[in-house]
C-alpha cells in the first residue's frame, strides 16, 4: 500500500494494487435468511424493526464456562449496554458478535441474516475499542478516511464525509495532526468519527472510555450520547461503570457469572431489580436478608431487633429473600411504617448531598442520603421508610 497525494492539497487516497474495494456487506441469497424472532426486543417501540437476535449463543474453552446458552435481541437504532462485573461474560458475548471468537452453539441473526459462520470483515460491524486503534503514521483526516477508501468511494464524497465525520466530533481543527499529537479524549473522538463515517449495520463498543479520567470520561459519555441521538445508530456497548451504563443506555443487559441476570430499561433495573446481585450491583443499596414471616406482610432477619415490612409479593411462608431498599427511600427521624434506630458511624459530604452511614440492630450497616443538615457522628438516629418503598427479590 501507498499514499498519492495531489497538487490541490486535497487528503490522500490510499491505493491497492491487487485488492478489491471491500464491499459493506456479503451477498446474501434467500437461504441465508432466517424467520424473524422477536425474543427480548421491545415490542412496537417506535415502530423499529429487529437488528441482532442473539439465539442460544454458548462459549465454552474447555471446560470452563465462559457463557451459557443466552438470547438476546437488540432493536434498530437502539442503545444497549452489556453491563457487569470482570468474568460475567460481556465481552465474550460482544466478540462473538462480530465474529472475533466462534461460538460453542448458538445463533448470530443480524437483519434476518444468518452471520453465525461469516467473517468478521463480511458482517458490515464497526468496532470501537478502549486503547483507540489508530494508525500512527496517518493523520486525524487519513484515519477517519480509511474505512471509506478501502471501499473505493470517490475521493470527492471521501473529502465531504470526512469533513462531516470531524465537524460532529468537533475535530476538524486538528485535522492534520497526527494521534500522538493528540490527547487521550481527543484520539477517542477519532476513532468514534473513524466508526460512524461508513455507517456500519451495528456498532459495537468495548470499554472506550475505560482508560479516561474521571471528568473526560463523564463528557464523552455525552458525546457519544448525542452522536447516538444524531445519526440514531445501533449500539452495543460493554462497560463494568454502572453510572455509564446508566446514562448512555436505553437498555441494560445486565450479566453475571456467565448469563443475563436482568435486562430493561436503566428505571427499570435501578427502581425494580430481580435479584440482590442486580440491587447491589446498580447503585447503591440496603439489602436485608431473612425469611417471610407466617403473616406474608414482614420479613424476620436474625440481625434487627425488629421484622422489617414488605411490600406486596409472591414468596411464601418461610422463603428466603432480600428487601431492598435504596438509601435516597430511607429518612432519619421521619414516620415511616418500619423504623430502626441506630447509631451515626460516619458521614460523607458529596456536594449536593450527603451518605449516612447507620448502625442498625447487630453490626448491620445501611446508607441513608439526604440533602439536610447531617448528624453529628455518634448520635443515636431513627431510620425509617415505607413498605412501598422497598422491593422484595430473590437472595
Amino acid at each position: 500500500m501507498s499514499y498519492q497525494s495531489n497538487s490541490k492539497g486535497e487528503l490522500p487516497h490510499l491505493k491497492t494494487s491487487t485488492a478489491a474495494p471491500l464491499q459493506s456487506r456479503r451477498s446474501v441469497s434467500t437461504s441465508d435468511r432466517v424467520a424473524p424472532d422477536m425474543g427480548g426486543a421491545i415490542p412496537g417501540q417506535d415502530g423499529r424493526r429487529l437488528k441482532l437476535s442473539v439465539r442460544g449463543l454458548s462459549k465454552r474453552y474447555g471446560d470452563a464456562l465462559a457463557l451459557e446458552a443466552t438470547n438476546l435481541t437488540v432493536e434498530e437504532g437502539e442503545f444497549l449496554t452489556l453491563l457487569g462485573p470482570s468474568g460475567s461474560g460481556k465481552t465474550t458475548l460482544l466478540q462473538m458478535i462480530c465474529g472475533l471468537v466462534t461460538p460453542t452453539s448458538g445463533q448470530i441473526i443480524i437483519d434476518d441474516i444468518d452471520h453465525t459462520k461469516t467473517p468478521v470483515h463480511k458482517r458490515d460491524i464497526g468496532l470501537v475499542f478502549q486503547h483507540y486503534a489508530l494508525f500512527p503514521h496517518l493523520t486525524v483526516e487519513e484515519n477517519v478516511a480509511f474505512p471509506l477508501q478501502m471501499r473505493g468511494i470517490s475521493p470527492r464524497e471521501l473529502r465531504q464525509k470526512v469533513q462531516a465525520a470531524l465537524d460532529m466530533v468537533q475535530l476538524g481543527h486538528l485535522a492534520r495532526r497526527l494521534p500522538k499529537e493528540l490527547s487521550g479524549g481527543q484520539q477517542q473522538r477519532v476513532a468514534l468519527a473513524r466508526c460512524f463515517i461508513y455507517e456500519p449495520s451495528i456498532i459495537l463498543m468495548d470499554e472506550p472510555l475505560g482508560a479516561l479520567d474521571k471528568k473526560l470520561r463523564e463528557h464523552l459519555q455525552m458525546e457519544i450520547r448525542q452522536l447516538h441521538q444524531q445519526t440514531r445508530a445501533t449500539i452495543i456497548y460493554v462497560t463494568h461503570d454502572q453510572e455509564e451504563a446508566l446514562a448512555l443506555s436505553d437498555r441494560i443487559c445486565l450479566m453475571n457469572q456467565a448469563r443475563i441476570e436482568q435486562i430493561g430499561t436503566p428505571r427499570d433495573i435501578y427502581a425494580r431489580p430481580v435479584s440482590a446481585f442486580a440491587a447491589d450491583f446498580i447503585g447503591t443499596s440496603n439489602i436485608f436478608f431473612g425469611q417471610v414471616n407466617s403473616d406474608q406482610h414482614s420479613v424476620r432477619c436474625n440481625t434487627l431487633d425488629a421484622p422489617i415490612l414488605m411490600p406486596d409479593h409472591t414468596f411464601s411462608n418461610g422463603d428466603d429473600v432480600a428487601v431492598v431498599v435504596r438509601p435516597e427511600q430511607m429518612q432519619l427521624n421521619g414516620d415511616g411504617a418500619n423504623r430502626l434506630d441506630g447509631t451515626v458511624m460516619d458521614c460523607v459530604y458529596a456536594g449536593s448531598e450527603s451518605r449516612i452511614i447507620v448502625k442498625v440492630g447487630r453490626d448491620t450497616q445501611i446508607t441513608v442520603r439526604t440533602g439536610l443538615d447531617t448528624p453529628s457522628k455518634g448520635s443515636r438516629v431513627t431510620v425509617s421508610w415505607d413498605a412501598a418503598q422497598s422491593v422484595v427479590v430473590c437472595p
